[in-house]
Parts: C-alpha cells; structure tokens; sequence
C-alpha cells in the first residue's frame, strides 16, 4: 500500500511558510501566532498598538516579524502590504484577525459604531488580501494552494442576545465575503476559508456581561470556553496540506453552543 503523504508531518506540517496575521497582538490572534512559531513557520504580525504587537513578537523571537499599523484606514493598509513586500517575497497563508465590536441599544446605536466595525472587520479583510495578492499568488502552487483564512463569529451564524448590531452584521459579512473570495481565487491557487470561533478568552469577550457570559457558557455543550490549544489546531489544520480541498469553507469552534443554543 502506498502511504505517500500521509504522515503528520506532510498532512499537518507549516514549517518554513511565511504567515502574516492581523490582530496579531493578543486574543485569537496571538493563539494563532505562537501555534505557528511552535510549529516552524514565520510569522508576520500586525497590530493598531505598537508596544503589544511588538511585545509579543520580541517574545516569539527572531521567527516573528512586527509591523504595527490600524487597518481600518485605506491608507494603512497599503502601508502595511508594502511593509510586508519589503521583509518577504511571498506570504503563503494570510489570516485576516483583526477586529472591533460596539454595543448599544438599537434607538441609540450611533454611526461611528458602525462604520469603525464595518471598517475594520469588513472592508479591511477584503482590501488587504487585494493588496497582498500577489505575494500570495507567489507562494502558490497547484499542488499546495496559498491560504486566505478570515477569522469571522459564531455572531454571524446566530442571533446573539447581545446589541452589538455592527458586529454581528460584519461577521455575517466576513463569512459570505469568505465564500465569494473562494470562488473568483481558487483559479489563482488561493483557497479561501473561515473560522468562526466561539468564547475564546479575549480583549473583546472580557467585555461581555457577567450574568451573559455565565448563561452561554451554560447552554454550551462542552460545558467550557475555548483554550489556546483549540485555536491553534484549526488555525494549522487550514493553513496546511490537511485542508486542502477545503474551499470557501466556515470552521465553527464553539463547543457546539451556536449551533444547538
């Protein structure tokens, strides 16, 4: 029997790939980091905050690269990309992290609260895969696809108690937005998907109401909140060999609460 490529190091290995993750400081963005880091690869991180996103790169080490920048702003972003462009020549998995919430009642949600999610988690995940496309497309091949991973919500799979209209409304967007991408990409070796996490331990979900937090963590059926390690290990399964003939494709890691609260 032939067992060529089977093995773990074949099927699961990201060793020598070139990442580039934004939101890279801390939260979902930093578990992913440092699973690649352990796992060989380089990695590119980006960040609004200078001293957190070049904190952690200092703790990573020489294999991590930090590039600060707030890539809700057109302007930024092509800085970023061109950033990117001068440290490497190709970028073999790109995951789109970086992200912003707003709660407020519906009578009184304002404007800014919109367009800074909207800009942030939305336009920015469509605008910095365009403009480091071609690095991308370097890395590709046919036998080993490039990879887009967009880091959408289980908020855009359900309908939270929560008022965060922008939010969940970017993330339903990220998540279709990850299905178009797939299609009009997979002809230039870039496979497209998305991971929509649940409540990992978080900047944004620390912001959540106590008695909120305490119910969903109830109604899930693992009975717990995501941990680095879950994080991690989806993160390198879609950014390797494993997941291959995976193509606009959404991830849910939730312990199972948004599908069956």
């Amino acid at each position: 029997m032939n067992n060529d490529g089977m093995n773990i190091a074949d099927l699961f290995g990201v060793a020598g790939k070139t990442v580039v993750i934004t939101g890279g400081s801390r939260g979902i963005g930093e578990m992913i980091a440092r699973g690649y880091v352990a796992n060989g690869a380089r990695v590119i991180l980006t960040s609004r905050k200078a001293s957190d996103v070049e904190g952690l790169a200092a703790d990573l080490g020489p294999a991590a690269t930090a590039i600060p920048a707030d890539l809700s702003q057109m302007s930024e972003i092509e800085r970023f990309a061109g950033e990117v462009a001068r440290v490497t020549d190709r970028v073999h998995v790109l995951f789109n992290n970086a992200g912003a919430s707003w709660g407020a009642e519906f009578d009184s949600f304002p404007e800014v609260g919109w367009d800074k999610v909207m800009d942030l988690n939305v336009k920015s995940v469509f605008f910095l895969t365009q403009k480091l496309i071609r690095l991308l497309e370097a890395a590709a091949t046919p036998d080993d696809y490039a990879r887009v991973i967009n880091i959408g919500s289980i908020d855009g799979q359900h309908v939270s108690g929560i008022e965060t209209y922008s939010y969940a409304a970017s993330k339903a967007g990220v998540l279709h937005l990850t299905r178009m991408m797939a299609k009009n990409l997979a002809g230039r070796h870039i496979a497209v998907n998305a991971i929509a996490p649940g409540y990992f331990p978080s900047k944004m979900t620390a912001g959540i109401a106590e008695e909120f937090a305490a119910a969903s963590l109830a109604a899930t059926p693992m009975a717990r909140r995501g941990s680095p390690t879950d994080m991690a290990g989806v993160a390198l399964f879609l950014g390797s060999r494993a997941s291959a003939f995976l193509c606009g494709s959404v991830v849910t890691v939730d312990g199972g609460y948004a599908t069956t609260v």
